[in-house]
């Protein structure tokens, strides 16, 4: 089992983006809270889809329970329909 700061972590590292892991009410999960199932994915999911995809297919399936928000370079929450290349994209300048 990992905590979630170093989920978060994995996940920026596989996806190419920074996430913040939340509880259903909107608060932020201490990073430090523990027992958080190990990111499973290798690879980054494919540039066209989108955050809410994203949110659906990969998160929400090994993390039931709690809500993620997607973070762009300018440390705001990315809308739903925010291609994934497009928030890889701001990393990159």
């Amino acid at each position: 089992m990992a905590t979630v700061g170093s989920v978060e972590r994995r996940i920026e590292r596989v996806e190419g983006f920074p996430v913040v892991i939340k509880h259903l009410d909107g608060r932020n999960v201490r990073d430090d809270r523990m027992r958080m199932p190990h990111y499973p994915f290798d690879r980054a999911m494919k540039n066209g889809s989108n955050v809410t995809a994203w949110k659906s297919r990969r998160f929400y399936a090994i993390y039931p329970g709690f809500e993620v928000d997607v973070i762009g370079r300018d440390h705001f929450p990315k809308h739903g329909g925010t291609r994934l290349g497009s928030v890889r994209d701001e990393f990159l300048d």
